[in-house]
């Protein structure tokens, strides 16, 4: 295979950030700490139901995040806090 010619790619991250403001960040911030103030006790009650320790459960949580966050390409999306876990 031969590739000729420039590449033109431009990460997804580039064009979101343009237009990113502190407005924007602000209501971000508050989103993840109202998403997070429901998705960590969830989690802790959900390991207790299944039997398991607290901290499994938030472990569980954030690690589920990460990979979700990690492997999914939509920018914007409105994803549930139980997806995580």
């Amino acid at each position: 295979m031969t590739l000729s010619g420039p590449i033109d790619f431009k990460p997804k991250l580039i064009s979101a950030l343009r237009d990113y403001s502190f407005t924007k960040f602000k209501s971000d911030l508050i989103a993840g700490i109202v998403v997070g103030i429901v998705a960590l006790p969830l989690a802790v009650a959900f390991a207790i139901a299944s039997g398991v320790s607290p901290t499994v459960g938030l472990i569980t949580a954030i690690i589920g995040d990460f990979w979700y966050r990690h492997w999914e390409v939509v920018l914007f999306r409105s994803v549930d806090p139980r997806v995580h876990l």
